[in-house]
């Protein structure tokens, strides 16, 4: 096997989920990383998750494995997140990640390890879908990696905006938006030591409908709550509508 088959892929899949930190650097800029933008920024990654949820994973998984399997395992995707977010212990978390200093605001906190978390379960089968496409055809897997970088960038934001406005650190809103988005090039890895021989696209299918409930559920619990927050109502809304429009172009290159 040559070697540039396995480094390729690889490093469209890293780039493809590394793509987050860039979201939070765009968010941490001293023009956007004002409070007065949490909103818009905030709606701007619900919009993109919603809309990728229901109009390309479900139906994606729809077309592979049929209408009630796909509806059992999304439902199984927001079941999960309910336990996660009920079983987690967040003030145990935030202590522990904020190591004694100050929490701004412990209910933003916790938004953004939710969401760091389901985006990291989310970013999994992506690396996986990455990877296997560009191993088996280059310019596939290079549209992909550019539709996931590009609907990624909300992501990372979705990260970098609560747990910044929770700790008023940059560092750590970097942090755990490079967190939720290296996943994507360890799903990859996952994919070509261990499920290669067995993934396949019903496999798949399963897997984009159990992440479509698991986004659906932290956009519902988590983001819209938090981005309609102190008034900023139409901030949120353009953000929602925006996040929609960007995911949308992404997958005009699918």
């Amino acid at each position: 096997m040559n070697l540039d088959q396995i480094i390729i892929p690889f490093l469209l899949t890293f780039l493809a989920g590394l793509s987050t930190v860039g979201g939070s650097f765009i968010f941490l800029s001293p023009k956007f990383c004002q409070k007065k933008f949490l909103g818009f920024f905030l709606g701007l990654s619900a919009g993109a998750m919603i809309y990728l949820s229901f109009m390309e994973l479900i139906p994606a998984s729809i077309k592979a494995i049929g209408f009630f399997h796909t509806n059992i395992f999304f439902f199984l995707g927001i079941i999960l997140m309910t336990l996660i977010d009920f079983l987690i212990p967040h003030h145990y978390l935030e202590e522990k990640i904020c190591l004694g200093q100050k929490i701004i605001d412990p209910k933003l906190l916790s938004t953004g390890l939710i969401i760091t978390l389901g985006l990291a379960i989310h970013n999994l089968p992506e690396g996986m879908a990455v990877f296997l496409s560009s191993f088996g055809d280059l310019k596939l897997g290079i549209l992909l990696a550019f539709a996931i970088a590009l609907h990624n960038i909300p992501e990372g934001i979705a990260v970098a905006a609560p747990i910044y406005h929770a700790t008023l650190n940059k560092a750590k809103a970097i942090k755990y938006a490079f967190i939720s988005g290296v996943t994507e090039p360890i799903g990859g890895l996952l994919a070509f030591l261990f499920l290669r021989p067995y993934l396949n696209e019903d496999l798949l299918a399963y897997i984009f409908s159990l992440v479509a409930g698991v986004m659906v559920y932290i956009s519902l619990d988590e983001l819209l709550p938090a981005c309609f927050r102190d008034n900023q109502g139409h901030r949120a809304l353009l953000g929602i509508v925006i996040g929609m429009a960007v995911v949308s172009m992404s997958l005009l290159f699918l």
